[in-house]
């Protein structure tokens, strides 16, 4: 812990309001707190993924609660990240973070005792409430401990590795404690897990640094809170739960619901700042150059991630018959290469990093395509298999991970909140969109699940065009982000 002290900044001081003495503030221990939170909400959003086959047996659960189950974590969570951003702001991210980190510690207990499939629905929605609340302060909390350049990038290459890792980690753990049936408790520990880890994180949050005495007085946003938050509902809720429902009606509705007020929020937005408010998503935030084409970057990367995750798991699973920790064993390559890629990225001399970004689009997408070709024969493909998933993985690090510090370097201080609230959500929908559009063009093309061993790969040959045809918008869009006034002007 030391050595990761020195290597991301000194340790510092900070006054705590109302307090005579000092309290040293350990960049490095700081980032390991927050980090830990982040990791143990991410594993959560794809650890319950392959013990549904178990709670269907151990819970009598219907399709429709199975499916709340998975779903009600990421519903809640995705439509409440923005609000917990703006709770940061006001009452103090360490304080908010630390409140994030109870809720979710004690929903991920009520989870593993849970004694219906109905309760179990509940308190996953409030699991997603906690990391809500926990998650945007992560962000903050590490704008504001690492000021300089050099460590703020560091510490966003392990946000990275963390963000990517930990939901290949989920499916890893997942398949060892379903199967291990630790005392016969099938499923429970893998929310049981996130006790002693959410009491660690509590334990040492006071080592947080505190709120600023001198910030700004904020107050929430409740015209634009009012807006977004059903508009993320709307996008999130037919996504998630479209296609097991043969994509209904109301489904479509509630995505025309979403896009009206999306485009609604402009205008209402502007009213607020005319009005004397603090804006949630602040003009001065996607006016900055280069920050709107950067967070599109960034959004196409989670929604390949998303997708490419969720179709290979299915075409391993389903179409070649994996078990769920085969399965997740097959991305640890890709997870290796990204944390390598992620955390060495700075060691590119900074002349190349505009080249490095639009670079791992195009890696990405050359991989994606090769991953297609090689399993169309329903095959397992071997150790190539591995190999390309590495690729896939170092390409999307190379993108992700200087492409989120650039963008993050462009926000003034003043709205960081805002900013870490707005980039949260914009990750968590792209990985909920891949991976219902991803998902659904491999269920619409296999025909069904468990679909022959060819019929699968077919339909994963087609998903991973689609990915890699994503990813060539993705450095599209990254190209126009370097070549943004700001760099021109450098």
């Amino acid at each position: 812990m030391t050595e990761l002290t020195e290597r991301l900044g000194l340790a510092r001081t900070q006054r705590a309001p109302g307090d005579s003495r000092t309290r040293p503030v350990r960049p490095g221990l700081v980032l390991a707190i927050v980090l830990t939170g982040q990791l143990m909400a991410v594993i959560d959003n794809s650890i319950v993924n392959v013990a549904v086959p178990s709670m269907a047996v151990s819970l009598h659960a219907s399709g429709a609660l199975l499916q709340l189950i998975v779903a009600g974590y990421t519903i809640s969570y995705a439509v409440l990240l923005v609000t917990g951003a703006r709770l940061g702001d006001i009452l103090g991210h360490r304080r908010v973070f630390l409140a994030g980190a109870v809720l979710f510690t004690l929903a991920s207990l009520g989870c593993g005792l849970a004694p219906s499939a109905g309760a179990l629905v509940a308190l996953r929605f409030v699991q997603g409430a906690g990391a809500a609340v926990m998650i945007p302060q992560v962000l903050s909390l590490i704008q504001r401990t690492f000021t300089a350049p050099g460590p703020r990038a560091r510490a966003m290459s392990m946000y990275a590795a963390v963000l990517s890792g930990g939901a290949i980690l989920g499916q890893v753990v997942g398949g060892l404690l379903v199967s291990a049936d630790l005392f016969g408790t099938t499923w429970r520990p893998i929310f049981l897990v996130n006790v002693p880890v959410g009491l660690a994180v509590l334990a040492f949050g006071r080592l947080l640094p505190a709120a600023d005495a001198d910030r700004p007085q904020r107050k929430l946003d409740l015209p634009g809170l009012a807006v977004l938050t059903p508009a993320v509902l709307a996008f999130v809720l037919p996504l998630v739960l479209g296609h097991s429902l043969g994509w209904p009606a109301w489904g479509w509705a509630l995505l025309a619901l979403a896009v009206v007020l999306v485009a609604a929020l402009g205008p209402v937005e502007r009213l607020v700042h005319a009005r004397g408010g603090q804006p949630i998503l602040p003009r001065s935030l996607l006016a900055a150059p280069g920050v709107a084409t950067g967070i599109g970057g960034m959004f196409t990367v989670l929604a390949i991630f998303g997708g490419y995750l969720f179709v290979l798991t299915l075409h391993l699973q389903d179409g070649l018959g994996y078990s769920p920790l085969r399965s997740g064993l097959t991305f640890v390559p890709a997870a290796v290469a990204f944390a390598l890629v992620g955390l060495n990225w700075r060691r590119v001399p900074a002349a190349a990093h505009q080249l490095l970004i639009v670079g791992g689009f195009v890696l990405n997408a050359g991989a994606l395509v090769g991953l297609g070709l090689l399993l169309s024969n329903g095959g397992t493909g071997g150790v190539a298999t591995y190999i390309l998933a590495a690729i896939s993985g170092a390409g999307m690090a190379a993108g992700f991970g200087p492409l989120m510090t650039r963008v993050l370097s462009r926000v003034p201080v003043a709205i960081a909140a805002d900013a870490s609230g707005v980039i949260v959500t914009v990750n968590q929908l792209g990985i909920v969109g891949g991976v219902a559009i991803f998902g659904t063009l491999y269920l619409n093309l296999a025909g069904h699940l468990h679909a022959s061993a060819l019929a699968s790969a077919h339909a994963y040959e087609a998903s991973s065009i689609a990915l890699a045809a994503m990813a060539i918008i993705g450095g599209i869009l990254a190209a126009f982000h370097v070549r943004s006034r700001s760099d021109q002007a450098g």
